[in-house]
């Protein structure tokens, strides 16, 4: 990531006077929804088409059951993610840039190489969920769609420099909106609905605990960590305006209030989706059908919920992979490069930033790959749970060290309540990882 070069007393005057008058700790409605971004894209991109069909097997499975899980989770997804923003706007600088000053080289290269292998796997099993669901609404062109889609993300990525992709993300971002109208397309009893959910009637059983675990990897998951710290510093370097807080501390009260508001929201978006989700497969399709994809329960809600349910989920499909899989790639990269001292963001164009735009290309490309091989995309989808699962853990405690840390924090280290919730998360995310190797 480019350096950027220091205020003058001039320039620092100038920021003074862009701070509210009087100063408060919290932004005005309009600015608020100018500034939304990493957590707002962030949240939507956990929505992608592996984690549809995830929260979709929850509600066939289990039916209304599984809602409370989102409950659950919001605050510990939200603790999280801001405290990977809240890393990213203080230092200056990404998650893996973070960890390679504190930990070992080689730990560092074994959680980055894990998380490419899981965020490629993650890819192609987006992909082929897109591909999937554009067959299903045009009824031909699977593996078309499927590379069209890939071509399109690609370039988007290496053409576009940050502060106009940003835009596009954001936009995509309103595609979510389909599952709510899914959700208005069927009929609910929202009494029973609010009964289960309070009080879940779940046996303990292998199954069960299985699927805790997997809507806990899809929905707390290493990629999006690693992509809204980064996407904090992106914002800070398009913006001429601010800087890493650790150099001007004066900049804070804004800038931590905006990230809060911003997470807390795009996390809300996100479990209110995923609630969503869950909430129509389990009052349409819970009892008559298994599903193993995004495209099956699609396919599924036709007959029983309506054209009009079966196109909005199916392109619901397509929205949220066109926003999963560049930030997935870019996750990647991001952490990659950061860990290698490589010239990262896409603010660069390609000739200043090679490494970064090859490690895109090749985990979409790799991505892309496993619809055209007889990996099935089931297994892959399986397996990359599983990966996200195990090295959410080793990458939630590396987290919570350095946001602990006065030397890399200052005065911005987590406070007391950020680490005693930081903690409980990650505490709740390991006792998942070891649940899933006793029960595999």
């Amino acid at each position: 990531m480019r350096s950027k070069s220091q205020h003058t007393d001039h320039g620092d005057r100038a920021q003074s006077r862009i701070l509210p008058k009087p100063v408060v700790h919290r932004m005005r409605r309009a600015a608020l929804f100018k500034k939304l971004g990493p957590g707002l894209i962030t949240g939507a991109a956990d929505d992608d088409p592996s984690g549809i069909a995830t929260y979709s097997q929850a509600g066939t499975q289990f039916g209304a059951n599984m809602l409370w899980m989102m409950f659950f989770l919001y605050p510990l997804m939200s603790t999280m993610q801001m405290i990977s923003a809240r890393i990213g706007r203080v230092t200056g600088h990404g998650l893996a840039a973070n960890m390679r000053r504190i930990f070992p080289s080689w730990a560092v290269t074994g959680l980055v190489a894990l998380l490419f292998i899981a965020n490629t796997i993650n890819i192609g099993a987006d992909l082929a969920a897109m591909g999937a669901a554009g067959e299903l609404v045009l009824g031909w062109g699977r593996h078309l769609f499927t590379l069209l889609f890939a071509v399109a993300s690609l370039t988007l990525q290496v053409l576009l420099p940050y502060h106009r992709y940003v835009r596009y993300l954001k936009w995509l971002t309103l595609v979510l909106f389909t599952y709510v109208g899914v959700v208005l397309t069927v009929e609910i009893n929202w009494l029973e609905v609010a009964l289960q959910t309070v009080t879940p009637h779940l046996d303990l059983t292998g199954e069960t605990v299985t699927m805790v675990v997997a809507v806990f990897g899809t929905t707390i998951s290493p990629y999006l960590l690693f992509w809204q710290a980064s996407e904090e510093v992106e914002d800070d370097e398009a913006d001429p305006t601010t800087d890493p807080l650790i150099n001007h501390p004066e900049q804070a009260p804004v800038q931590l209030s905006r990230i809060r508001w911003d997470t807390h929201i795009g996390m809300a978006f996100a479990n209110l989706v995923a609630f969503f989700i869950i909430l129509t497969t389990a009052v349409t399709l819970h009892g008559r059908i298994e599903i193993e994809t995004s495209a099956d329960a699609a396919e599924a809600l036709r007959p029983i919920a309506g054209d009009l349910a079966f196109a909005l989920f199916s392109l619901g499909i397509i929205g949220t992979g066109l926003l999963a899989v560049p930030v997935l790639a870019g996750s990647a990269a991001y952490a990659v490069c950061e860990s290698r001292g490589w010239a990262i963001g896409l603010e660069h164009k390609p000739r200043e930033a090679v490494g970064f735009y090859t490690v895109i290309s090749l985990a979409t490309l790799i991505g892309l790959a496993v619809d055209y091989s007889n990996l099935d995309p089931i297994r892959a989808l399986f397996w990359s749970a599983v990966l996200n699962g195990v090295i959410s853990v080793p990458l939630m405690v590396a987290m919570m060290i350095v946001v602990s840390r006065k030397d890399e924090m200052g005065q911005f280290a987590a406070s007391f309540g950020l680490r005693v919730m930081g903690w409980f998360a990650t505490t709740c995310m390991a006792a998942a990882a070891i649940t899933m190797f006793i029960l595999s």
